[in-house]
């Protein structure tokens, strides 16, 4: 004869009558969310699937959390951007992580289903874009690429047209006092942020007396880790393609490793990189 296991304390007996946990996370549209397509079923797909779908879940919240933080910085509420900011990074370190679960994925294996993506490419990504908008990597040739879903392209049209996160940054430092470029703050949004050797210099003074300035000159080091972080997220999903489809080209096609590689070359912030040269120099 077996007895009842009894319930943890604290746990509600009628909870089937009052909302579950399934019903607050809808787990159950979340969870029924995987299709795979390969006929024969393929074993791997749905590790492909969950793998992408996870890495969307969590963009989401890098946005909401990039956002929160552009807002606080506009309202010279650095240490609530502060802590938005370390939130970020932790899950950017998540999605580095991630790779090395897809990196399981053999080239024999994905062979059995990659023909069924069709077209699809993460490059097709609205997210992943929306964040590097935020971060001020501009570029306007990217919103016709989602004629296809007018929401996303609204999102990316209205991010294009509004400052950045480095934006309200470099606003907040003018309001500081710091002797930013006028030509900075009344710029034309749209555009990708090209290096100004002025703001180094400002960067350079915040640098010689961080106790000074020490809320900026944090701030400055956590877009330096951001910055980081989305390098060898980036590095980490080129080695990861190279492992599992070599030099052939990606689905969508994109070039496969060779665009992945030209994607290294682009920084966010360079004046945080520049002035670390001024620095070591001596300046």
């Amino acid at each position: 004869m077996t007895s009842e296991r009894p319930l943890e304390d604290g746990v509600r007996r009628d909870f089937r009558q009052a909302m579950s946990y399934g019903d607050y996370l809808g787990l159950d549209q979340l969870l029924s969310a995987q299709h795979p397509l390969a006929q024969p079923p393929q074993h791997d797909e749905l590790l492909f699937i969950i793998q992408h779908q996870t890495s969307e879940l969590w963009l989401k919240l890098v946005l909401h959390e990039l956002r929160a933080a552009r807002a606080n910085l506009q309202a010279d509420e650095l240490g609530a951007a502060l802590k938005q900011l370390a939130r970020v990074k932790h899950i950017q370190s998540t999605l580095t992580e991630q790779w090395s679960v897809l990196a399981t994925l053999t080239p024999s294996e994905y062979a059995q289903f990659r023909s069924f993506l069709a077209s699809s490419s993460g490059f097709q990504s609205y997210q992943y874009r929306a964040v590097e908008f935020l971060l001020g990597n501009k570029n306007a040739s990217m919103v016709p690429v989602f004629d296809h879903d007018p929401q996303a392209q609204e999102m990316l049209r209205t991010l294009l047209h509004e400052p950045s996160l480095y934006d309200a940054f470099v606003a907040l430092l003018a309001r500081r006092g710091f002797d930013v470029p006028g030509e900075l703050l009344e710029r034309d949004w749209s555009q990708p942020w090209v290096r100004s050797d002025a703001l180094v210099e400002v960067f350079r003074l915040v640098y010689a007396d961080p106790h000074e300035h020490w809320d900026v000159y944090e701030t400055c080091e956590e877009l330096v880790d951001l910055e980081d972080n989305f390098q060898l997220w980036r590095f980490r999903h080129l080695k990861t393609v190279e492992r599992i489809i070599g030099s052939a080209p990606g689905t969508g096609g994109s070039s496969g490793v060779p665009f992945l590689r030209k994607a290294l070359e682009l920084t966010f912030f360079p004046e945080l990189y520049a002035v670390r040269g001024r620095i070591a120099q001596g300046e």
